[in-house]
């Protein structure tokens, strides 16, 4: 039997969704499971979106430029200018959702070999782009006692060599939810300016930010346009992951005219995407007002029902809807698992990602698991239940001969 290729044997399995057999085959049991492992809001798309839809009266569902339609690209510009980010129609590439903005970034400012800096943990399918793109990743480690702030400049400095091509952050972060700085950005700046770096930046939750913190582009960083690599997408934003439309952005023209020849050998985005998210774009500034309050309710209900657990710590995310919390457990991969194939409370279960998918650094994140917090309280205050239930029983809890009630 002919063998499979190297690269797919290297290809990493997606943490998020690597455990779906086990969910699926809890469900077959009877069993309710809780999808706190995958960011898929509950949260309504916008009603004049779903109206666009079921109203489309086309004859053809013909291919768009390979850039996108015109109409959305240039409705994106007043978006953007919305967002205090100024960028022209030609200087934006839609893409088949964030992830393809990713690749073709990747794709087009890099060679075979050499490497990308990215703060870990990161989203776990920076990876697998990476490593279709030949692409060698140097993750700086972040810790979950500094709220996953970036690290100072001399940890990026000490991975930088002449392989060094670029950097890449997620603000704010999935999965931790931090939200970066205008200071930290500057920080970065400095870097990508003195070694010649790509800074490739996905914003995609720029909408969620809390705590009345503000989100700053990496695109109003002064002095580096022809550096910077902006992803975006409209998956979360409007609560539309089925769409598969994301932005590639960059004031960089040869970036943009190599990323516009991957894009037209894969012909054009999605068709019925593009006008959905052409429509989203008139959702009124209420909406995502509204959905804010939501998710800050949802944050702080369950980072304090998650620090109330014995042995879990749990920063506060200002950003997104993922935290990622320590729990006093052996091995995050089998606590996981254990919890679909062998744990109910009140015929129920809860599904978690495991953290240790989102470090490159082999043995890091064993104790940590990632939430999206994406369900109603009322599920999430059910989630909270299972999982505290689930660390009581776990035969590989770490504090197991400890009294269970105090929270050290």
């Amino acid at each position: 039997m002919p063998l499979i290729s190297t690269r797919g044997s290297r290809m990493p399995e997606s943490p998020i969704r690597k455990l779906v057999p086990y969910a699926e085959s809890a469900k077959e049991k009877g069993v309710l499971v809780y999808h706190l492992n995958i960011g898929q809001p509950d949260i309504k798309t916008p009603d004049l979106v779903l109206d666009q839809m079921r109203q489309l009266d086309r004859t053809i569902i013909e291919y768009s430029h390979s850039a996108g339609f015109a109409s959305y690209r240039e409705g994106l510009v007043q978006y953007y200018k919305s967002n205090n980010i100024n960028v022209g129609a030609e200087e934006i590439l839609i893409s088949t959702a964030g992830s393809e903005a990713i690749l073709f970034a990747l794709l087009s400012c890099m060679n075979e070999g050499e490497e990308i800096i990215i703060p870990e943990p990161f989203y776990t399918n920076y990876s697998g782009f990476a490593e279709i793109a030949g692409v060698i990743v140097r993750p700086i480690t972040t810790k979950i006692e500094d709220g996953f702030a970036l690290p100072e400049i001399s940890a990026f400095e000490e991975v930088i060599n002449r392989k060094t091509k670029a950097i890449m952050i997620c603000n704010p972060n999935n999965p931790t939810g931090c939200l970066y700085s205008r200071e930290e950005l500057e920080s970065l700046k400095k870097i990508v300016l003195q070694h010649n770096l790509y800074l490739i930046s996905d914003e995609v939750y720029r909408e969620f930010c809390y705590d009345g913190k503000e989100h700053f582009s990496a695109l109003n960083l002064e002095g580096i346009d022809q550096h910077t690599i902006l992803v975006d997408s409209v998956s979360k934003r409007y609560s539309m992951c089925g769409a598969r439309i994301g932005m590639l952005i960059s004031k960089n023209k040869d970036i943009m005219r190599t990323a516009l020849k991957y894009a037209q050998a894969r012909l054009s985005p999605p068709t019925f995407g593009q006008i959905a998210a052409e429509s989203a774009l008139d959702t009124p500034a209420s909406y995502f007002e509204e959905v804010a309050k939501e998710y800050v309710k949802r944050r702080d209900f369950v980072i304090n029902a998650l620090n109330k657990m014995k042995g879990v710590f749990c920063p506060t995310p200002s950003g997104a809807f993922y935290t990622i919390a320590r729990l006093p457990i052996d091995d995050c991969d089998s606590f996981c698992q254990w919890l679909l194939e062998e744990f109910t409370y009140n015929n129920a279960t809860v599904m978690l990602a495991p953290a240790s998918g989102f470090y490159a650094t082999q043995g890091l994140g064993k104790d940590e698991v990632r939430i999206a917090y994406v369900l109603n309280i009322d599920d999430l205050g059910k989630a909270m239940e299972c999982l505290e239930r689930a660390l009581e029983e776990y035969p590989g809890r770490k504090d197991k001969n400890e009294p269970v009630g105090i929270n050290h």
